[in-house]
């Protein structure tokens, strides 16, 4: 079975606002062994943490060898003030309070750097993203400090021109990475960015009546496109289902995400191969690797 090399462990996957009712006051240690058994029982032996700011994957983490889980999270992301990001992680002002950021997660044993540099898809729109981008300055900034640090940097980005630039701008991950074109594909290739879709997380949402089927069945089909265009330029790609989102279950979502990718590439021998080379790069994700 493939590793999840994107969850959140912290979200259930129906109702955000109770799930973190449940860890408002700390992690619940119940609800984070019943999600780790969910992936033990599907043969899942690698997670990757997108963070949360209540605790819950540097439990989860704890709880891990248990479960017979290597488990990666770098504790909080960090997002800038007034932009999306309070929903997973700490915010910061300016560059010196992101350094500051970067050398807590540091103290508290983050493996890696997550950043944050635009908002999430609107489901509305067949192409809308809420929020406004950090500046490519800024992402540039964001990603030296964290590599200075000795951290490889997941970048939760959407849309052509923000994911060329946080490529441009070295980050090692690009999660979600919906919206984009040729030339953004073509700079994650170039700087050698393993690009997580997390595709599921539109394909999941397709019949539940929550959005409308005709925008989804846009985006999925634009981001399908999107997913073989990135092949054919060499683009490393990992699975990682965004577990936790909604319609997304824990342990039940990698293998969603994988069968969505054998929907896409039905006939590709070598696509297995090419999934567990991006894996391999991913569990590198903790510091001193």
């Amino acid at each position: 079975m493939f590793g999840e090399c994107h969850a959140h462990l912290f979200m259930n996957g129906s109702d955000y606002r109770r799930a973190v009712a449940v860890h408002r006051d700390g992690p619940e240690e119940r609800t984070v062994r019943r999600e780790l058994e969910e992936y033990r029982k599907r043969g899942v032996t690698f997670i990757r943490d997108g963070g949360d700011h209540f605790g819950v994957s540097r439990l989860a983490r704890e709880l891990a060898p248990e479960y017979g889980v290597t488990y990666l999270t770098p504790g909080f992301a960090i997002y800038k003030a007034g932009h999306y990001g309070r929903v997973v992680g700490l915010p910061f002002e300016n560059m010196k309070e992101y350094a500051a950021l970067v050398r807590k997660l540091d103290r508290d044993g983050g493996d890696f750097v997550k950043i944050m540099t635009t908002g999430i898809m609107d489901f509305q729109t067949e192409t809308g993203i809420t929020g406004e981008p950090l500046k490519p300055e800024e992402v540039r900034e964001m990603v030296h400090i964290a590599h200075e640090e000795g951290f490889r940097v997941m970048s939760h980005t959407n849309g052509a021109r923000e994911a060329e630039a946080a490529a441009r701008a070295g980050v090692d991950s690009l999660e979600h990475g919906n919206f984009q074109d040729a030339d953004s594909l073509a700079a994650l290739s170039e700087h050698h960015v393993v690009w997580v879709p997390t595709a599921v997380t539109v394909r999941n949402l397709i019949g539940k009546g929550r959005f409308s089927d005709e925008v989804l069945r846009a985006i999925w089909d634009g981001l399908a496109a999107n997913i073989r265009l990135a092949r054919r330029l060499g683009v490393t790609m990992a699975l990682g289902s965004d577990a936790g989102a909604f319609g997304v279950l824990h342990g039940q979502g990698i293998r969603e995400e994988y069968d969505a990718f054998r929907e896409i590439f039905p006939e590709d021998e070598t696509l297995d191969d090419a999934l567990r080379d991006g894996e391999s790069r991913i569990r590198q994700f903790r510091k001193g690797l």
